[in-house]
């Protein structure tokens, strides 16, 4: 059982973006003291590590397509070298990487291309990750998983956004049977589902549907990751398989005709 931080490594997807939610959570777990694996699509990843290292946190990072298995397996073999150890994954990867932004079409006309794409680098990447640091995990009785899923597919719904929607969900599934198997090991696997949270990705019409969350804006990634911190935390323990919505209240409206 871990006690607290002190020696923890932490893993986390899709932190390339400066403004994004990976790199606020790589931040929030490097402030507490735990050493910092980060990984991106693009070169810009050694941005985010040498800005890491800058605040003082000690990182290391590589650029890597974890829509390929191949690619995924060398890069958690060299992430396990690091440190010797990966304690906490965070699987933030998805949505939309450098230039290759997440497509919007009607099901009717969507292409099977489309469909993979979507499933793939919002599902498939978590999986690969997670079956791969599993083994250390396992042999070491302790680990934190945490998914970062969404209220699209989970909790609501968008047009254009079918196969987005099915991967957010399908990661929730495989976060309950995961919980189940791991469970024994001394590992949780949680899962966070953020609204509309203002990122350097987001769009306009984004930015302006925040406006109308109950809480009267859109949120920060910072706030994402203070959830994120809590359910990788030592202090979890006793929290598996469960989904923690981050919205400001959105999918608690019934009546969206409804104003203050």
């Amino acid at each position: 059982m871990v006690a607290d931080w002190n020696g923890q490594v932490a893993l986390v997807s899709g932190a390339g973006s400066e403004q994004g939610i990976g790199i606020a959570i790589a931040k929030r777990l490097g402030s507490l003291g735990v050493k910092l694996i980060v990984t991106g699509s693009s070169a810009r990843i050694n941005d985010r590590v040498a800005e890491l290292r800058a605040a003082g946190f000690e990182a290391e990072g590589r650029s890597t397509n974890l829509c390929e298995e191949s690619q995924v397996l060398e890069f958690t073999s060299w992430a396990e070298s690091v440190w010797g150890r990966i304690d906490i994954l965070v699987n933030n990867a998805g949505m939309a990487s450098q230039g290759h932004p997440e497509p919007f079409a009607d099901l009717a006309s969507m292409s099977l291309e489309t469909w993979n794409l979507s499933i793939t680098r919002n599902l498939t990447t978590a999986f690969l990750l997670t079956r791969a640091v599993l083994p250390g995990m396992r042999r070491r009785g302790y680990g934190r998983i945490v998914n970062i899923s969404s209220t699209t597919g989970t909790r609501a719904g968008n047009p254009g956004e079918a196969a987005y929607a099915a991967a957010k969900a399908g990661m929730i599934g495989m976060n309950m049977s995961l919980a189940l198997e791991v469970a024994g090991y001394g590992i949780t696997v949680n899962s966070v589902a953020p609204g509309w949270i203002a990122t350097g990705s987001s769009t306009p019409d984004e930015l302006e549907a925040g406006r109308y969350v109950p809480i009267g804006r859109a949120g920060r990634p910072e706030e994402v990751a203070a959830a994120v911190t809590f359910l990788a935390s030592p202090e979890s323990s006793y929290i598996t398989g469960e989904v923690l919505v981050i919205d400001g209240g959105n999918c608690l409206v019934e009546n969206k005709a409804f104003k203050k």
